[in-house]
């Protein structure tokens, strides 16, 4: 099953916090940057006040494939689309302003 939503920047980062789970795939597109890889963390950090969604991704590329760790918070203005996809559906989510 696919599924197209249309969120706002801070919609999405709440959609994440919500409803990405590890083993899930999750294709972030940003500025010019596309980061498919599997999630293997969410975490929600209080910082100043503010919840900041922190996802760590094992990268699906074959020249890279490294762990890294992306502050949704830090590039959410940045953001363009992304794919969340686990066993039952893939959810497509395109970022507006």
């Amino acid at each position: 099953m696919r599924e197209e939503i249309v969120l706002k920047p801070d919609q999405a980062l709440e959609y994440v916090r919500l409803n990405v789970k590890q083993e899930d795939t999750l294709e972030l597109s940003y500025n010019r940057v596309f980061a498919p890889g599997e999630v293997l963390d969410v975490m929600v950090e209080d910082e100043f006040g503010e919840k900041e969604i922190i996802v760590s991704l094992h990268l699906n590329g074959d020249l890279v494939n490294d762990v890294v760790s992306v502050n949704l918070n830090e590039i959410k203005d940045d953001l363009l689309e992304m794919s969340h996809i686990t066993d039952e559906k893939e959810t497509i989510i395109i970022i507006e302003d």
